[in-house]
């Protein structure tokens, strides 16, 4: 039985410059629920395989010692301007959030620009190897138009000029800053053992693990000192993700978006306010929190 799929037929009569929140909405809420939020899960797994990044994070130990908390609050602050907008009032909020937790520390520029460049990647190469169908041109380009307006309410500054200048940035990037640490190893460890915890019990994670190195390439492997598994269960791990794909193809169309912010957080049972999110912060950023809300 074929369903009608109008969701991308939406998607097709917006414009990817003026409408890429939308887009994303329709994209990401209807159409690709689980596989963008992996994507996005992979997408800063890739930036923690780098020192300067890796480095920073373990320096503050909220890392590592509050995994579970530090990876929903990231997790819910993008989700409220990807939901509601960057223009949006929670929006603008949870942007002001993300810029106040970063500037406490010294983020060379260009570490930004990278880490910005996988949320613009990343979702089109995980949804092409494992979504149920293929990311449209549409989508590609309505994510490189948010995520750049994104960076620049960020203040990034040099972002490249189109997506493939950006593809290439990220590419040059990963091969040359690519390199085993032991920071990365610590926080890349973490972060597997938070991914495993979702689906396994503790007895049962240490099995997960060369499943999850098995999504790797070798660069990134190698990054955090991850043992390479066998071909066979490369093979078998990607396929069956694949194969979860042609299953997905063949239910009827999520009819209500599947929102980032009404799912379960195990570090928020009760709910959360965005300025709230992050590690505490000093007694005049609680305060400037609490005067104002503004992006």
């Amino acid at each position: 039985m074929r369903f009608q799929r109008t969701i991308l037929q939406q998607i097709q009569r917006l414009d990817p410059e003026k409408d890429d929140q939308r887009i994303l909405f329709l994209s990401w809420y209807h159409d690709f629920p689980w596989d963008s939020r992996k994507a996005l899960e992979f997408a800063l797994f890739r930036t923690y395989a780098v020192p300067s990044i890796s480095g920073l994070l373990d320096t503050t130990g909220e890392f590592i010692q509050r995994t579970q908390r530090r990876y929903d609050d990231t997790e819910l602050l993008i989700a409220e301007f990807v939901e509601n907008g960057y223009h949006s009032e929670r929006g603008r909020r949870a942007i002001r959030r993300m810029n106040q937790l970063h500037h406490r520390f010294h983020i060379p520029n260009e570490d930004y620009l990278y880490v910005l460049s996988t949320f613009v990647l990343e979702p089109r190469r995980w949804i092409d190897r494992f979504g149920w169908r293929p990311y449209s041109e549409h989508e590609r380009l309505a994510t490189w138009f948010f995520w750049r307006n994104v960076g620049r309410m960020m203040n990034i500054r040099d972002i490249p000029s189109s997506y493939e200048a950006f593809e290439r940035f990220n590419v040059e990037y990963e091969r040359t800053h690519f390199r085993y640490s032991e920071t990365n190893r610590r926080i890349g460890e973490a972060t597997r053992e938070l991914f495993l915890s979702l689906y396994l019990p503790r007895p049962l994670r240490r099995l997960g693990r060369p499943a999850i190195h098995a999504m790797m390439d070798d660069p990134l492997r190698e990054a955090f000192g991850f043992p390479r598994p066998p071909d066979a269960l490369q093979r078998s791990v990607q396929g069956l993700l694949r194969a979860r794909g042609l299953v997905i193809r063949a239910f009827p169309e999520r009819r209500h978006p599947k929102l980032v912010t009404r799912l379960h957080h195990k570090s928020y049972p009760d709910g959360y306010d965005i300025e709230q999110l992050g590690p505490p912060g000093t007694q005049r950023e609680r305060v400037n929190s609490g005067q104002s809300h503004g992006g």
